[in-house]
């Protein structure tokens, strides 16, 4: 199996992209710890090593290797979706878009990178979006910022410690058909006074296969960055989006 030698660390564990990712990194035999805050999600995922933890909390975090120990691949996949351009967007929409999208992925890098570069190697994957320095989306000003600020921090880590055995890449979606997604979904229908299902084919419109990626194509990608099939490639931003910016 691929990843029968190996342990990996996933966030946002418990839902969507996360959750279909710590899957399959268990089913082809690596050792999961599964992260999330919400510890009833993480209660129904068997075969894999439960970790409750608010990524916010960055005391938490810094003390988390001496909990689990050194990993193969940590797979950073949390985030928050913020919407409106920069005069209708929150302060404090800016300020979760920067804690959750960016500085935890950095203090999660930063606290287990020693123990890989003690092991010889390891490989990170980083959660970025179309929606950053690749494309400008409409209403995702601070979302597309803290986005592009991953795939900045992506290519700083790999180019830091790419002759130390340590690769680091970053992974680009366009819209996935995710729980987070069925949400705002379902909240932009409610503001704008329609339906759900119209609010959902807006989404599906604008996408040039005519319909919404699904978690599992995106956790492949990230399943195949972490494996020694990818051995050659490191600081690359692989983009996943049914052809939307091309």
């Amino acid at each position: 199996m691929r990843f029968g030698n190996k342990t990996a660390l996933v966030t946002a564990a418990g839902h969507g992209i996360g959750r279909a990712t710590a899957l399959r990194l268990r089913d082809e035999g690596a050792k999961v710890f599964a992260l999330d805050r919400d510890g009833a999600a993480l209660a129904t995922l068997e075969g894999v090593e439960p970790v409750v933890l608010d990524l916010l909390d960055a005391d938490a975090i810094a003390a988390l290797p001496e909990t689990i120990g050194q990993l193969d691949i940590l797979a950073n996949i949390a985030g928050f979706v913020a919407a409106g351009s920069i005069l209708d967007g929150t302060d404090a929409d800016w300020m979760l878009s920067f804690d959750l999208n960016v500085h935890a992925m950095h203090r999660m890098i930063r606290a287990f990178l020693p123990g890989m570069l003690a092991k010889g190697g390891g490989a990170i994957v980083n959660m970025s979006s179309i929606a950053s320095s690749v494309k400008g989306i409409p209403n995702r000003h601070a979302y597309g910022a803290s986005k592009a600020a991953v795939i900045g921090l992506t290519k700083s880590v790999a180019a830091d410690f790419v002759a130390k055995g340590i690769r680091c890449n970053a992974v680009c979606p366009g819209t996935v058909d995710t729980p987070s997604l069925r949400q705002r979904v379902a909240e932009q229908a409610a503001q704008q006074g329609i339906a759900v299902e119209e609010a959902h084919a807006a989404f599906v419109a604008r996408q040039p296969m005519g319909r919404l990626g699904q978690e599992d194509e995106i956790a492949a990608l990230i399943c195949y960055l972490a494996s020694d099939e990818a051995s050659f490639t490191t600081g690359a931003v692989h983009v996943i989006d049914g052809g939307w910016v091309n």
